[in-house]
């Protein structure tokens, strides 16, 4: 098991993580394939897209939510056993494992939140409330 490889594990149902370090003392640091969001999160955090292209099976995204005072964002990164690992599912390339190496910078960083940046999550908010 190395960094980069994409792998089946059970959480509630069977799901895709990203190996994003080795089997250490604290257990691996992962990171789990979700849908993407389908709308514009500018400001907000970055998804970086893994699909068909890396040898998935389906299209999914990481997701990295920029944090904000206040908020704990949740970007899916999560700390298994190799235990947890079912099957292995793919490789990701070196390109796209930089990718996410930014995403995870960018993630980690304080950022000044914007007026225009409380504003769009109001609205994403309230366009979840009356999609329900």
């Amino acid at each position: 098991m190395q960094r980069g490889e994409v792998w089946w594990v059970e959480f509630d149902e069977r799901r895709l993580v990203v190996l994003l370090s080795a089997d250490g003392a604290s257990g691996i640091r992962a990171m789990q394939v979700v849908a993407p969001a389908g709308v514009d999160l500018s400001g907000l955090g970055i998804e970086v897209q893994v699909g068909a292209t890396e040898g998935l099976p389906f299209e999914g995204v990481l997701r990295f939510a920029f944090p904000r005072p206040g908020f704990t964002p949740c970007t899916w990164l999560t700390t298994m056993s190799r235990d947890d690992l079912i099957e292995r599912a793919a490789v990701l390339s070196s390109a796209k494992l930089g990718e996410i190496e930014d995403a995870l910078r960018l993630g980690g960083q304080a950022k000044e939140w914007t007026p225009a940046a409380t504003a769009k999550l109001s609205e994403m908010k309230d366009a979840l409330r009356t999609s329900r």
